[in-house]
């Protein structure tokens, strides 16, 4: 019998290397679902992929924070915050509940402003010098941008109007 024995710090790597590219895949397709046709077909699909996208990111994040808990240990809420948001646009747009459209954006929405937070938070030493973890702005831009841009879309929405980007 084979045994395979990975170190903790190759298999952090793997996890991280698989976190990133799934994450990169969810920030790529969710700009596609947003600004496809709304009707079965490209949005659909593209929507139905970024769910189970925002789902490995939040398993890889937790199992990140789990390995590496001393550094990363606030991955597991960030991550168990974004796919909440997440699950709760697929689930109104599956169920489509009364104002199930509205849940739905906020909800998508909401996670891919937790997405972009993170990449946000992460890269912010290399686009201004200073560490993302402990800077304000990384943190709350993309609420600041995403957040007016939700409501707005779910104002439209409301009022039988279909919103232009």
């Amino acid at each position: 019998m084979v045994r395979w024995r990975v170190s903790p710090a190759a298999l952090r790597s793997l996890v991280l290397v698989l976190h990133i590219l799934i994450g990169a895949a969810g920030l790529v397709l969710g700009p596609i679902a947003m600004y496809a046709a709304k009707r079965p077909g490209l949005h659909t699909r593209a929507g139905e992929i970024y769910h189970w996208l925002m789902l490995v990111v939040c398993l890889s994040a937790a199992l990140l924070a789990w390995l590496d808990w001393q550094r990363l240990w606030w991955f597991l809420p960030i991550a168990a915050g974004s796919y909440a948001f997440a699950l709760f646009g697929y689930v109104a747009a599956k169920r489509r509940w009364r104002q199930w459209l509205v849940a739905h954006i906020a909800g998508q929405g909401g996670s891919y402003i937790a997405m972009t937070t993170a990449l946000l938070v992460v890269n912010w030493k290399s686009l201004t010098g200073v560490s993302g973890i402990g800077a304000p702005w990384p943190w709350i831009l993309p609420t600041l941008v995403g957040t007016p841009l939700i409501a707005w879309v779910n104002r439209q929405v409301r009022l039988g109007k279909r919103p232009k980007l």
